[in-house]
């Protein structure tokens, strides 16, 4: 999950420096059509049989919430900073546990809500409505957020039960076909330094998507959920780095105030399953 974070934060670092000269559907079909190119020539004729899956309409849904979190957080990159997005997007892992309480049937309880309700606080710090700074676009890492939790908790239920291989090939064909019909409205032509960097986004989104995969199918969601921290001190260096974009006081404020929320939640998940 570790890995997987910091190649997420990786990709969405350098999808931001393309989105300032590119128009983000071009990018996200990139980081989609990148990963289909990666894959296939990894499983050379065994695609085919891999592609087979006995849940199709899970697989899809998966696929449409990968898209959806990586269309909106791209889409919000112009316009936002990187740490602030990726601050925003990481309410994630108390939605996570929302979601499975909901969706899954685990047990919702007090500590778990006011767990989501102190996430939402922390974020509502960051996006500081009312007060001049807020910012629409800042939804969009928001919907992102709740797109993440549905393919996290799609991939939690269907991982443990077919090939890592089989939900790449299907997220990477649904969000290559789709993305690719905005193309004909929105394509720039791609200079020669600049496709390196778009080929450099599919790597890095291909390992990140193997290794979250292989996170949620080796163990509970709820446990390795909280990881996904590491991506705002992760996005905070990038930003730093390659922007020189510094998160203000009040992004600081309320991205602790999401940690604490989140780490809250994951020990008492902890102490629950030793209890068990």
């Amino acid at each position: 999950m570790i890995l997987a974070i910091l190649l997420f934060t990786a990709m969405d670092a350098t999808a931001k420096g393309l989105i300032e000269r590119y128009p983000a559907p071009q990018v996200v079909w990139a980081r989609f059509a990148g990963q289909l190119m990666i894959v296939l020539i990894l499983l050379n004729r065994q695609a085919p049989r891999l592609l087979q899956s006995r849940y199709p309409r899970l697989h899809m849904a998966r696929s449409a919430c990968q898209l959806g979190a990586t269309g909106l957080f791209f889409l919000s990159l112009p316009h936002v900073g990187l740490a602030e997005a990726t601050a925003l997007t990481d309410i994630n892992p108390v939605l996570i546990t929302l979601g499975a309480a909901v969706f899954l049937g685990e047990k919702l309880g007090p500590r778990r809500i006011a767990g989501v309700v102190v996430a939402l606080i922390g974020a509502l710090i960051i996006l500081r409505p009312g007060l001049g700074v807020f910012s629409p676009w800042a939804l969009l890492p928001l919907g992102a957020a709740v797109c993440y939790t549905g393919n996290a908790l799609l991939t939690r239920y269907i991982g443990p039960k077919e090939p890592v291989w089989t939900s790449l090939l299907h997220a990477s064909i649904f969000g290559t076909v789709v993305s690719a019909l905005a193309l004909p409205f929105v394509w720039v032509p791609v200079s020669g330094p600049d496709l390196l960097l778009f080929t450099l986004v599919g790597f890095l989104g291909t390992g990140a998507q193997l290794c979250i995969i292989r996170s949620f199918s080796m163990t509970e969601a709820a446990v390795v959920a909280p990881f996904a921290y590491l991506g705002i001190i992760f996005a905070t260096f990038w930003g730093v780095v390659l922007y020189d974009q510094w998160p203000d006081g009040w992004t600081v404020l309320g991205a602790l105030v999401i940690v604490g929320a989140g780490l809250y939640v994951w020990h008492r998940e902890t102490q629950a399953a030793r209890k068990t």
